[in-house]
């Protein structure tokens, strides 16, 4: 278990909810859940989404902080606190596959978090827009085409984590994730004056009804819902490690779930309006970040500064996932094996960034995070939800539940986390069947 002094605590409840925000939110808040919720029935989908989003945070992410809190430290620890209880061993083995799907993630993620940094440059200079979009994306994403970016993102996040969870992380979310909503709130706005924007507003939200009676609908929704949340068993688990005992866990998991989804309507409500505008098919994964938004930009009065914005605004969001994926490694190696805070930081920087040189292409990436977020990921979080309400048992949950919160949850909550653990393992199970889902 850490100490205070290694890695020390987040020092107020805003501070903490938001980087728990600034986990959630990432990229598939911006260029998946638009065009999912105009697939499947528009308004209709938020039913169901939000349905998900409700359960999820409430024994999903509440049991991982939660867990994290009882326990005063990460994965590795933490099962092996919930076996001993049993009187088994193992547990660190076990906690081992929930920090190799955060890993694998991070690796991943980096060189989009690359991408994302190079365009926010090229917005600057107005290279992105100068000339064909898919060309440039193109000339980036291929097999050593980003390194310096994809470098840079990755020191900016192992700088950051450096400075501990009050001076790094607490102190750069409470900024990043208010310049994320401020900015994509600035893009919104001024999208909404565009002429045929009322078109990307009905694809988002005319409900069409007979979508709740599609069954790939929900188990769309259920995967869209539980990835946004960044449940993982690893990521959230070490943000609640780091929660002072008079905090309510059940209030932060609820503000968390509905300040991600905000974001990702948010995106939905700055990107759709302006891909109708133009006359552009909306388009799911990183075309439409990449090459369909530059393309409108281009088109638009004022577009370079509005795509400054954009892209700055993707960048925080992107940067504050990295941390929390980083800092569930980094607090491994400190706990267990003893390095300091920067060492490990650096060890785990240089973990991420190495493999992911040979993932820059656009197919390299996209092979790599299906793998891991199909297989590796989900089943980590599974695990975790197994020996959070099957093996220690609601009990223990509950009870750190009531602290800060002032009485535990009633009965209802147990039925509760044991569906959840069914729906884990049907995220699980689905995604493999339909190739992701989330």
């Amino acid at each position: 278990m850490h100490k205070d002094g290694q890695s020390g605590k987040f020092t107020s409840s805003i501070g903490f909810v938001l980087a728990a925000v600034g986990s959630a939110v990432g990229m598939a808040n911006i260029w998946l859940f638009p065009y999912r919720v105009g697939q499947y029935g528009g308004g209709a989908f938020l039913i169901p989404y939000i349905l998900f989003v409700a359960l999820f945070s409430y024994v999903g992410l509440s049991g991982e902080f939660a867990l994290g809190r009882l326990t005063g430290t990460g994965s590795l620890g933490s099962l092996d606190y919930v076996l001993r209880q049993k009187g088994k061993r193992g547990g660190k083995l076990l906690g081992v596959i929930p920090l190799l799907g955060v890993l694998g993630i991070a690796i991943g993620y980096s060189v989009v978090v690359g991408w994302v940094l190079r365009y926010a440059a090229g917005s600057l200079t107005g290279s992105v827009l100068a000339g064909d979009a898919q060309n440039f994306f193109d000339s980036l994403a291929v097999s050593f085409g980003s390194i310096p970016w994809h470098f840079a993102a990755v020191a900016v996040t192992v700088c950051i984590l450096i400075f501990g969870v009050a001076s790094g992380i607490e102190k750069l979310s409470k900024f990043m994730m208010p310049a994320f909503f401020i900015l994509f709130l600035i893009i919104a706005i001024r999208v909404a004056f565009l002429p045929g924007a009322m078109e990307g507003y009905l694809y988002l939200l005319q409900p069409d009804w007979s979508y709740l009676l599609n069954p790939e609908t929900w188990v769309m929704a259920m995967g869209q819902a539980f990835f946004s949340l960044s449940i993982n068993g690893a990521g959230m688990l070490i943000y609640g490690s780091y929660m002072k005992k008079e905090e309510n866990i059940l209030r932060h998991a609820g503000m968390t779930a509905v300040l991600d989804t905000l974001a990702a309507l948010l995106a939905g409500f700055a990107i759709l309006p302006a891909v109708f505008a133009f006359g552009i098919d909306p388009t799911s994964g990183p075309d439409l970040m990449f090459v369909t938004l530059p393309q409108v930009f281009q088109q638009m009065p004022g577009g370079r500064v509005l795509s400054l914005l954009f892209f700055l605004s993707v960048f925080f969001a992107g940067i504050t996932s990295l941390m929390n994926m980083l800092e569930a490694c980094g607090e491994a190696l400190t706990s267990n094996f003893r390095l300091s805070r920067t060492a490990a930081n650096l060890l785990v920087g240089a973990v991420a960034f190495l493999p992911g040189l040979f993932l820059e292409s656009l197919q390299g990436m996209g092979s790599w995070m299906d793998l891991i977020t199909i297989y590796i990921s989900p089943f980590g979080a599974l695990l975790v939800a197994v020996c959070i309400y099957f093996v220690l048992g609601t009990r223990a949950i509950k009870e750190e539940l009531a602290l800060g919160h002032g009485r535990m949850p009633g009965r209802g909550f147990d039925f509760t986390a044991r569906f959840y653990v069914v729906l884990t393992a049907a995220v699980w199970v689905l995604g493999i069947y339909y190739g992701g889902i989330g």
